[in-house]
This record gives C-alpha cells, sequence and structure tokens, in this order.
C-alpha cells in the first residue's frame, strides 16, 4: 500500500497510476449474499445449473457486486496520511465491459485524475479499473469521487 503524507503529497500524484490491489476471489457464497441482499435473484447468478448450459457456463457476479468491491480494494492501495476522513461522494461513470464468472480472480488498479482542493479538504476523482486474471477486458471501469476531509 502506498501512503501519501498528507492532501499536498496526494496532489502531486494527480495523473499517475497509484498501483494495485492484491487478487479477490469471487465465490458462489459471496453472489449468493449479495443476491440475498440486494433481491436479485436472476438465475444467471445464483443458479448454477441453469447457468452451466447458459452464455458463460457457470454463474457470473452481479455487476454492482463487482462494484462494491471498490472500496475494498482501493483500500489496498493508497491512503492519505493527515485527513481526518475520506468520505465517498458517488462515481462519475461506471461500466461493466466483461462478464465475472464464478471463481474469477480480481483486482483493481487506480488512477488519479484529479485533486480538488477546498476550505474543508479536497475531492478526489481517481479511475478505479477492476481487472480479471487471464481476461482480455476489464470487468469494471469507474470514476469514484472521494471527498478527503482535512
Amino acid at each position: 500500500m502506498k501512503t501519501f503524507n498528507g492532501l499536498d503529497e496526494f496532489e502531486q500524484a494527480v495523473g499517475t497510476h497509484l498501483g494495485y490491489s492484491e487478487w479477490h476471489t469471487i465465490t458462489q457464497a459471496q453472489i449468493d449474499l449479495f443476491a440475498e441482499a440486494t433481491g436479485d435473484h436472476q438465475w444467471i447468478h445464483v443458479d448454477p445449473e441453469k447457468a452451466a448450459i447458459g452464455p458463460y457456463g457457470t454463474t457470473v457476479a452481479h455487476g454492482y457486486l463487482t462494484l462494491s468491491l471498490v472500496p475494498k480494494l482501493v483500500w489496498q492501495i493508497y491512503t492519505v496520511a493527515g485527513v481526518r476522513m475520506g468520505v465517498n461522494y458517488g462515481s462519475n461513470r461506471v461500466r461493466f465491459p466483461a462478464p465475472v464468472p464464478v471463481g474469477s480472480k480480481l483486482r483493481a488498479g487506480a488512477e488519479l485524475l484529479e485533486l480538488s482542493r477546498g476550505p474543508q479538504g479536497a475531492q478526489a476523482t481517481v479511475r478505479v479499473t477492476i481487472e480479471r486474471e487471464g481476461g482480455d477486458k476489464p470487468a469494471c471501469v469507474t470514476e469514484t469521487l472521494s471527498l478527503l476531509v482535512a
């Protein structure tokens, strides 16, 4: 994990790639728990028998499950010391270019696109790309917005 010593040092990283998270394996249990939490029980996610004859040959993770891993994975990439807290402010864009079959290993890469300073701290725009081991396209690409309170 990379630690930036304050907002000034973090601001110097605008336009750079911040690193990668560790790999995270998607399990059927995780997919099933996400389905329970969201009420999205579509067969492609939760019915291994039916999914076996479907387009991917197995169940696949919900796109929003993949997106929900962003905080867990990004926390492994970087932190900014000297701020009181960081708050999720939203996302500018979210895309799911490729499916995530059960058993896939995912990791996130992060690039600091922008840091807008204000009296209370800063707003960071970070492009997060979640890639699947062995995949030719990302599983998810999003521009996250975070408020860093000084």
